[in-house]
Parts: C-alpha cells; sequence; structure tokens
C-alpha cells in the first residue's frame, strides 16, 4: 500500500456553496485525513493524507465539487506527510 499526502488548492465559485462541508464529507467517506479551509482569495485549501487510491478519488472529486459550486482549476502538490487523524473543518 503506497500512502500519499497533498496540499491542494481549489479555484473557481467554490466559497458560499457548502463547499467545505461536501469536501469534508467525501474524504470522511474515503478514509483520509487532513484538512479544509476557505482562503481570503476567494480559493479552498485542502490537506489530504492517506492511501494513494482513496487521494486520487478525492483529487477527482475535488475537480467537479458538490453540484453548486464551479469548479475552474485544482493545484495540488506532494508533501511530506504530517500523521494528521481525522479530517477537519478549519476557519
Amino acid at each position: 500500500m503506497s500512502f500519499a499526502c497533498r496540499h491542494v488548492f481549489v479555484a473557481g465559485r467554490v466559497q458560499g456553496v457548502g463547499f467545505r462541508w461536501h469536501a469534508r464529507a467525501k474524504a470522511q467517506e474515503l478514509g483520509l485525513a487532513g484538512w479544509v479551509r476557505n482562503l481570503p482569495d476567494g480559493r479552498v485549501e485542502l490537506w489530504l493524507e492517506g492511501e494513494e487510491q482513496p487521494v486520487g478519488a478525492m483529487l477527482a472529486w475535488l475537480a467537479k465539487g458538490p453540484p453548486s459550486a464551479r469548479v475552474t482549476g485544482v493545484e495540488a502538490v506532494e508533501r511530506a506527510c504530517e500523521g494528521s487523524a481525522g479530517f477537519e473543518l478549519r476557519r
């Protein structure tokens, strides 16, 4: 099994549409650890830790987002894992 950690930035109409709550639910469904928060510039930032396949599935989901969102870009950077537990909403 391969473990993956990604620092992700999602752009588009991703604030004020429940994106963070949907992202947390999807991450929990996939068994991922990390967090999600809104940024002042209108993007959403995420930290993802988990098995490579579920992380890939989360990145694919982030490219579309929930029905109310309109994603225009996803930037994911591989990082060293921090050992996160659970998945939380941050402000």
